[in-house]
């Protein structure tokens, strides 16, 4: 099985009014049917009461095709990355968008685009 990997660096413009995780990077690394997404995130955690909780991968017409949750704060680890393996990516795919989310302010109106190769 061979293995392609896709390193993508991604700038998200956060909005100044809001504190949802930005996406400092993006990695696809694509096996046989599948794909491991690898995504950093920055987000100013203060502890369970305001962190961000999860991302999501998206398809090129916004349906989900992957899901990470977070299940703790990362107050001393910024910016921090988490894998999701097993994200069966659309046969002639070009792109993927990636969201975040927090669990003050929820779900980022902003994705960031990853092109594949």
């Amino acid at each position: 099985m061979r293995l392609a990997s896709i390193a993508m660096l991604a700038v998200l413009v956060t909005p100044v009014w809001a504190d949802v995780p930005g996406v400092a990077g993006v990695t696809v690394t694509r096996s046989a049917g599948s794909a491991r997404i690898d995504v950093t995130i920055s987000h100013p955690d203060t502890g369970w009461d305001h962190y961000a909780d999860g991302w999501e991968v998206l398809a090129a017409d916004g349906s989900r095709i992957g899901m990470r949750e977070l299940a703790h704060p990362h107050v001393d680890e910024q910016p921090f990355t988490r894998s999701l393996p097993g994200v069966v990516i659309p046969a002639g795919a070009t792109e993927i968008m990636i969201r975040t989310r927090c669990n003050v302010d929820g779900w980022s109106v902003e994705t960031v685009t990853v092109q594949l190769r």
